[in-house]
């Protein structure tokens, strides 16, 4: 397949370009869709339209093109007439050079929820010149046969995304991570938000004629099954639109809360919970994208002393916490046992051993493991068993990761000094 992606310099237009470039590629296989020279279907070029292309490309682009991403339009122009030439005016310039080489491929307009013209978008200008774009698309389909794929998007995030221009999630995010200000006028206001990703998913879907359809009461995505006859009549259980099945709710309160939550993670080493498919996983990421060089990089406080060191890494709110510690030459550390709380020492450098020995053995009996950096393992650390850990070099420091199942609070350790009292001879 050939595709063209127009406003390929856009937001949407950057990340569906990219992907579609990977699966190109061959980086990317987890969509059924083959890399340039293998088996059907298969991508085989992709054709880049944006504000510095030509007529030229476009024409010759749209002659060539298996399927027709139109991601152009006008979002913030200086005059409101500018949103029905930006928004209408090229969609029918790109269907127009469709018709004029008789190319019937499937097209995908990029729409937007305020072309349901209801409730606050009742008297938009972008709304307007949206819908009129989406009826040209849709009599376009109905004269010519061609599988058209009309797609309302709610507010999108994801990393490129410009602050301070159409997505209030860029420019919060943009804010925190520059100490930037920024205002919240009621953080009662709830947004239906769409994750870039999960936007670039659902078009790779329709790539393969998998697109989910919908019709729209008002806002409301009411799904349906795809029309049997692309640009047909539709029947009641048929769609005419499309939609990202899915989205995430959240007020303006509850993402300044988890944005302040994301920009104190270098002082509290506290990782916020970010289940997978979360609103919160995918806001840290769309966070992250917009760190400056200077905050990238953060310092870690080191507990320093004659033995080595002990650095916490990262701290989680359900599953405790991760370390790294650094043993001098031949320095034992530990020697001390918990009720409840479980830790695994993972040796990465050096050449140590670990030693534990259960406080309910009569016999007093020392389990030992010799680690090594060179054989990457992980022990558990027993509760009820005193524990320590050697560093068996006599030049070399030992570098061991530790995970504890819980943060330490210093008001209830759980730790307790118990010599292990090995018997064997070092």
């Amino acid at each position: 397949m050939k595709i063209l992606v127009t406003g390929a310099g856009g937001f949407v237009g950057k990340n569906l370009c990219a992907q579609l470039k990977n699966v190109r590629d061959g980086k990317a296989r987890c969509y059924g869709l083959g890399a340039k020279g293998q088996a059907d279907p298969c991508i085989e070029e992709v054709y880049e339209y944006d504000l510095d292309s030509t007529p030229e490309q476009l024409d010759a682009w749209c002659r060539e093109a298996d399927f027709v991403f139109n991601l152009a339009g006008v979002n913030r122009p200086q005059n409101p007439e500018e949103f029905m030439q930006g928004n209408f005016g090229f969609a029918s310039t790109l269907l127009d050079t469709l018709k004029k080489h008789g190319n019937t491929c499937p097209v995908m307009l990029s729409s937007s929820q305020q072309a349901s013209l209801s409730g606050r978008f009742g008297n938009s200008e972008y709304g307007r010149s949206k819908k009129a774009g989406e009826d040209l698309f849709l009599t376009y389909g109905a004269e010519t046969g061609a599988r058209v794929l009309v797609y309302r998007f709610p507010n999108l995030f994801g990393k490129w995304c410009r602050p301070n221009y159409n997505s209030a999630v860029a420019t919060f995010c943009n804010a925190f991570a520059n100490d930037l200000p920024y205002t919240v006028n009621d953080p009662s206001v709830e947004l239906e938000l769409l994750y870039i990703d999960d936007l670039v998913d659902e078009m790779m879907a329709a790539l393969k004629g998998e697109e989910h359809r919908c019709e729209f009461e008002g806002l409301e995505v009411i799904p349906k099954k795809a029309p049997a006859r692309p640009g047909g009549d539709w029947g009641a259980d048929e769609g005419r639109y499309c939609y990202v099945p899915v989205t995430h709710k959240a007020t303006l309160g509850e993402i300044v809360d988890l944005l302040g939550r994301f920009a104190a993670q270098p002082q509290t080493l506290m990782i916020p919970e970010i289940p997978s498919g979360s609103f919160a996983k995918k806001l840290y990421s769309t966070y992250l994208s917009y760190l400056p060089y200077e905050k990238t990089a953060f310092p870690l406080k080191m507990n320093v002393d004659e033995r080595g060191s002990f650095t916490e890494l990262v701290h989680t709110l359900n599953a405790g916490q991760v370390s790294i510690n650094i043993s001098k030459p031949g320095i034992t550390k530990g020697q001390h046992w918990h009720h409840t709380k479980f830790e695994q020492f993972i040796v990465v450098k050096g050449h140590g051993l670990i030693q534990q020995r259960n406080l309910n053995d009569p016999d007093g009996k020392v389990l030992e493991w010799e680690v090594s950096g060179d054989l990457i393992q992980a022990v558990h650390m027993l509760p009820g068993y005193t524990h320590n850990i050697i560093n068996l070099s006599p030049t070399e420091d030992l570098v061991t990761v530790m995970y504890c199942n819980e943060v330490f609070n210093p008001d209830k350790p759980d730790t307790f000094f118990e010599p292990v009292q090995s018997f064997r001879n070092h």
